[in-house]
């Protein structure tokens, strides 16, 4: 017998626990508003001209382990927007952000990546798809992502002639910034849709329109290996583009991740790690703040 759905993760809340139980003792400020930018969407869905946002970093051979089980690796981190041809396939992926290591170990890229799934909706004439994608970086200052990231993407966006942007999302940090990219992508007349698995972070920023699937971070585009599960997932974000009326509509997807919501305990739980784990983690989280403030430097000194 299947167990009655829980509550979702409280994100904000478990990292900010978490954080400070590493010794870092100035909690992370979340982007917080009342309100969202609404631009309702009046086309019909077969002549709208949909682009994917992603935070996953295309795939780089001599930046360390990025594959399935991959630890956390701040190499393959990007600090500029890129984009991406819809026509190709692409290898991107997510070991450089703050995914659910536990109960997702990163073996299928549609789970986060839902292009192959785009391609095969466009094939078949459901949407029109962009000539381009777009990777957003993953960017804790969110004065530099709203003042210089976010305006390079509505430019790539608005030269393509978008109507709409899926913006998925996979850490909890990659959930604010591409909520706020929603944010400013519909004040500039693009209707969005984010996917993304941290609720709270979400509607905490506030967006237009909100695909909740209550999965481990890693996993808004669908469960891994379950194609059925994907398309699913596709599929209803394109209804809620169509049919939300207002800002701040929040669906929940109907899937559940397994028969027991044992997993949701699980991530940055400060609670679950002996005093010699915690500080083996902070000896960690320094030397990846480190090495990624040194990449992010050269990266924009470039």
């Amino acid at each position: 017998m299947t167990a009655q759905a829980s509550p979702p993760t409280l994100y904000m809340d478990r990292t900010r626990r978490y954080y400070l139980a590493l010794g870092y003792e100035n909690p992370y400020a979340w982007a917080h508003h009342e309100s969202a930018p609404f631009h309702p969407h009046s086309l019909p869905l077969a002549d709208t001209r949909v682009t994917l946002v992603t935070t996953a970093a295309p795939f780089q051979a001599d930046k360390g382990p990025q594959g399935p089980r991959a630890p956390y690796n701040a190499s393959p981190k990007f600090y500029k927007v890129y984009s991406g041809d819809t026509r190709q396939s692409h290898d991107v992926r997510i070991a450089h952000v703050a995914i659910d290591r536990y109960h997702t170990h990163m073996e299928d890229m549609n789970s986060w990546f839902p292009l192959p799934a785009m391609q095969r909706l466009a094939t078949q004439g459901i949407f029109q798809l962009a000539p381009r994608f777009h990777g957003l970086p993953t960017n804790r200052s969110q004065r530099h992502t709203l003042g210089v990231d976010v305006p390079d993407l509505i430019a790539r966006c608005q030269h393509d002639q978008v109507d709409a942007a899926l913006l998925v999302a996979n850490c909890p940090v990659c959930h604010q910034s591409l909520s706020l990219a929603a944010r400013e992508l519909e004040a500039a007349g693009i209707a969005t849709v984010v996917m993304g698995c941290a609720r709270d972070i979400v509607e905490h920023c506030a967006v237009p329109r909100f695909l909740f699937s209550d999965f481990p971070l890693g996993n808004a585009a669908g469960r891994p290996h379950d194609i059925a599960s994907q398309e699913a997932t596709l599929r209803l974000a394109l209804q809620l583009l169509c049919e939300a009326k207002t800002s701040q509509t929040t669906w929940q997807s109907p899937q559940r991740w397994s028969d027991t919501d044992a997993w949701k305990a699980d991530y940055a739980n400060p609670d679950l790690l002996s005093a010699q784990e915690l500080a083996n983690l902070r000896e960690e989280a320094e030397r990846v703040r480190i090495e990624a403030k040194a990449l992010r430097e050269k990266t924009l000194q470039d």
